[in-house]
């Protein structure tokens, strides 16, 4: 289950007040970067664009890094929305495994238990995959190169593991050869490059 566009972008409308900052814009981006691969994909469109609307709610509740996704998860399931739920918890683990978590792990112990039971019960869909590319070509002014977004995080927080920079590229190939075209052609080239 998830919501449909209307009732999306009124979850997100009420809570960016609830922490103001980049997070809005960042997930406009992803949603739009979403919908447009969804399409060029086969995929759902309206659906990809919600989930990418979404992934990062939990930020509402405050400034969290690791928390966010957890708060997200919860907070998705207690609307009886699990799709979003889901998209909440794996859009930060491509590799599907906590210890690749690149930022701070402001999480209790009943929380991180949360992270890891979720994702070790999860194969993940086409969906989870496309909101973790999106999430890594959003940023809050607008479409980011891929490089560029992952090295960001890697000034910001000193560190960004190999394998989950790889398994960030195989990401990208894998839906440009489900769309036969380059994944800028598809979203709008990089805000740097325009």
């Amino acid at each position: 289950m998830y919501p449909d566009r209307k009732t999306a972008e009124a979850l997100l409308a009420e809570a960016e007040p609830h922490n103001p900052g980049p997070w809005g814009d960042h997930s406009h981006t992803a949603a739009r970067c979403a919908e447009a691969i969804a399409r060029a994909c086969g995929l759902d469109a309206d659906k990809a664009y919600v989930l990418g609307l979404l992934h990062d709610i939990g930020r509402r509740y405050g400034k969290r890094h690791l928390g966010h996704v957890v708060d997200g998860y919860r907070y998705m399931l207690s609307l009886g929305y699990d799709e979003v739920a889901r998209v909440c918890l794996s859009h930060s683990f491509n590799n599907q495994s906590l210890a690749d978590y690149v930022g701070r792990r402001d999480t209790t112990p009943e929380e991180t238990k949360i992270i890891a039971d979720g994702l070790d019960g999860m194969a993940y869909d086409e969906y989870d995959r496309l909101i973790q590319l999106c999430d890594s070509l959003a940023g809050a002014d607008g479409v980011m190169d891929i490089i560029e977004r992952m090295e960001d995080v890697r000034r910001r927080y000193g560190d960004y593991p190999q394998n989950k920079w790889d398994i960030n590229l195989a990401i990208k190939a894998h839906f440009e050869a489900l769309a036969g075209r380059d994944i800028y052609d598809i979203v709008g080239q990089p805000t740097a490059h325009r």
